[in-house]
C-alpha cells in the first residue's frame, strides 16, 4: 500500500516538475518573443507610427500573461515544496515499514529454507522413483509401438487377404463353370468322335467301293496317261473332221468305234455322277484316272450336258485352282477345252472364272502339252464374241501371247487359232454393224506378233495367222495401223502366196474393199 502511494506521489512530483519546467521554458520563450517584438517594434517605429499602439497593447497583454505565469510558477513551486515534504514524510514511513517487512521476509525465508530442505530430502527418492517410472514408461511405450506396428502389419495382411479372397472366390466360380463347360465339351467330343468313327467306317466302305470301281475303270481306260480323246478344235468352214488323238496319229474307224463303245460301257457300268465324284478324291491316283475318264467323255457332244449337270465343270475348274499335279492340270485343261466347243458351256466357263483360271494355269507351268491344252481351251472361248471383254479383263488374251514364248509348235498353233477366232468374231461384228472402231487386239500388241510369226514353219500356224490378219484387215478402223506397221504388205503377200485358195480370195477381197488400202497400193 505504501509502495503504491509512494509511486503515485513520485509520479505526481515528476509531473509537477515537468509542468514547472514547461512553464519556465514557456516563460523564457515569451520573454524571447517579447524581446523580439520590442526589437521589431523599435525597428518599425520609425517607418509606421500606426504600430505603436498595437505594440503597447501587445506588450501589455504579454506582461499580463507573464504576471499570470509568474503567479502560476510560484504556485507550482509551492506545490513542489509541499510534495517534497510529503515525500520526505513518506520515505521515513516507508523506511520503518521496509525494516519491518524485511524482518518478516527473513522469517518467511527461513521457514521456506526449512521447508525446502525437507522437500529436498523427499525429492531424491522421488526423482529416483520418477526415473524408474520413466524407464518403465519408455519400455511400455516401446512395447505399445511394437504391438501397434504388428497390429498394423496384421491389419494390412488381413486387408490383402481380403482383397485376394474375392477374386479367388470369383476365379474358383469361373473355374467351376469352365470345368462344367469342358465336361460338357468332353461329352460332345466323345459323341462326335463316335460319329466320326462311324463316318470313317462308312467312308472306308465307300473307298473300297471306289477302288473297285476304279479297278473296273482302269480295265476300261488305257494305262498311258496321255491316251485320252480330245475333240479337235476347228474352224467349221475350213476343217470337216472333228476327232483326233493328242499325238495326232491317224485312227481307224474301227478304233473310233471301239473308243465310243468303251465310253458308253463306262457310263453304263459306273455312271457319270460317280465318275465326277471321284474328281474330289484324296487319292491322287484316283483323281488322275477319274479326270482322264471325264476328259474322254467330254470329247463326245452327247456326254457334255450330263457332265455339266452333274457338276463336272465345277470340279474341273476346282482342280485347276487347287491341284499342283502336272498330269491333272494338263488333262483337266483338255477336258475344259472339249467342253468349251459348246457355246452354252463357253458362257458357263467364263461366268465361273474359267478364263482367269486357265490364264493362271498357264503362268504356273512350263509343260508344253499342258500349255497346248490351256491355249486350246482359251482359243475355243475366243470364238464367242460375247466373252471378248471378259477374256481381256481376265488376262486370257495376254496369256495366249505369253504361252507363244514357249516356242512349242503345237502351242503356237493354238495361240494363232485363238487370235484368228477372236479376230473373226470382231470382223463379223464390224460387218454386221454392231461393232465399231479399232480392234482391241491391237492394244495388246497382237498385230506385231502376227507379222513376226507369219512365216512360221507350221502350216497350221501360218493358216491361222493369215486368217487373223485378213479378219483384222476387214475392219477399216485398223487400216491406219496396218499401213504404219507393214501388215498391209503381209495382206498383199497372202493374196498372192497363201497355200489356201479360200484365204487368197479373202485377202484379195479385203484389199479391194478398203479405201485406204487402195490409196496406198495406187501410190
Amino acid at each position: 500500500m505504501y509502495e503504491k502511494k509512494i509511486t503515485d506521489l513520485m509520479k505526481q512530483l515528476q509531473d509537477e516538475r515537468a509542468h514547472s519546467e514547461s512553464a519556465e521554458q514557456q516563460l523564457e520563450l515569451m520573454k524571447e518573443e517579447i524581446t523580439g517584438h520590442q526589437e521589431l517594434m523599435q525597428h518599425h517605429q520609425k517607418e509606421a507610427s500606426i504600430y505603436q499602439k498595437e505594440l503597447a497593447d501587445t506588450t501589455l497583454m504579454y506582461e499580463e500573461k507573464i504576471a499570470q505565469l509568474e503567479q502560476q510558477l510560484k504556485a507550482e513551486h509551492a506545490r513542489v515544496e509541499n510534495a517534497k515534504e510529503q515525500l520526505h514524510a513518506i520515505e521515513e514511513q516507508f523506511t520503518d515499514h521496509e525494516t519491518s517487512m524485511k524482518i518478516q521476509r527473513e522469517k518467511e525465508l527461513d521457514a521456506l529454507r526449512s521447508r525446502l530442505e525437507e522437500m529436498h530430502h523427499l525429492y531424491e527418492p522421488t526423482v529416483k522413483e520418477l526415473q524408474t517410472l520413466k524407464t518403465e514408461y519408455q519400455v511400455l511405450l516401446s512395447e505399445k509401438v511394437q504391438r501397434e506396428k504388428e497390429s498394423d502389419a496384421l491389419r494390412s495382411r488381413l486387408e490383402e487377404m481380403h482383397h485376394l479372397y474375392e477374386p479367388t472366390v470369383k476365379e474358383l466360380q469361373t473355374l467351376k463353370t469352365e470345368y462344367q463347360v469342358l465336361l460338357s465339351e468332353k461329352r460332345e467330343l466323345h459323341d462326335e468322335l463316335h460319329n466320326v468313327r462311324q463316318t470313317l467306317l462308312i467312308e472306308e466302305k465307300q473307298r473300297k467301293a471306289a477302288e473297285n470301281e476304279l479297278f473296273n475303270i482302269k480295265k476300261l481306260v488305257p494305262e498311258s496317261e496321255d491316251d485320252f480323246e480330245e475333240k479337235k478344235p476347228y474352224m467349221k468352214q475350213y476343217t470337216p473332221s472333228r476327232s483326233f488323238n493328242m499325238h495326232r496319229s491317224t485312227e481307224s474307224r474301227e478304233r473310233i468305234f471301239a473308243h465310243q463303245n468303251t465310253m458308253s460301257k463306262i457310263i453304263e457300268e459306273v455312271g457319270v455322277q460317280k465318275i465326277i465324284s471321284l474328281l474330289s478324291s484324296v487319292d491322287l491316283d484316283v483323281q488322275i484316272h477319274a479326270v482322264k475318264v471325264v476328259a474322254n467323255l467330254a470329247a463326245e457332244d452327247s456326254n457334255q450336258e450330263k457332265i455339266v449337270q452333274e457338276g463336272g465343270l465345277d470340279a474341273l475348274l476346282m482342280l485347276l485352282q487347287s491341284s499342283q499335279n502336272a498330269t491333272i492340270l494338263r488333262v483337266a485343261s483338255g477336258a475344259i477345252a472339249n467342253l468349251a466347243m459348246n457355246e452354252m458351256n463357253q458362257g458357263l466357263i467364263s461366268s465361273k472364272g474359267g478364263a482367269q483360271l486357265l490364264a493362271n494355269t498357264a503362268a504356273k507351268t512350263e509343260d508344253a502339252q499342258t500349255l497346248r491344252m490351256v491355249a486350246g481351251a482359251i482359243a475355243n472361248l475366243c470364238g464367242n464374241e460375247k466373252l471378248h471383254v471378259t477374256l481381256r479383263e481376265d488376262g486370257a488374251v495376254k496369256a495366249l501371247l505369253e504361252m507363244a514364248r514357249s516356242g512349242n509348235i503345237e502351242v503356237i498353233a493354238q495361240v494363232a487359232r485363238g487370235l484368228a477366232n477372236f479376230a473373226k468374231c470382231e470382223s463379223r461384228g464390224t460387218i454386221q454393224g454392231h461393232r465399231k472402231g479399232r480392234s482391241t487386239l491391237l492394244e495388246d500388241g497382237v498385230l506385231r506378233w502376227l507379222i513376226t510369226n507369219s512365216n512360221s514353219a507350221s502350216s497350221s500356224t501360218r493358216r491361222h495367222i493369215e486368217l487373223a490378219l485378213c479378219h483384222l484387215a476387214q475392219n477399216e478402223g485398223n487400216a491406219r495401223d496396218f499401213v504404219s506397221s507393214g501388215a498391209l504388205d503381209e495382206i498383199v503377200r497372202i493374196s498372192n502366196e497363201s497355200s489356201r485358195e479360200d484365204i487368197r480370195n479373202l485377202a484379195k477381197k479385203t484389199l479391194k474393199l478398203s479405201p485406204m488400202f487402195q490409196a496406198q497400193l495406187r501410190a
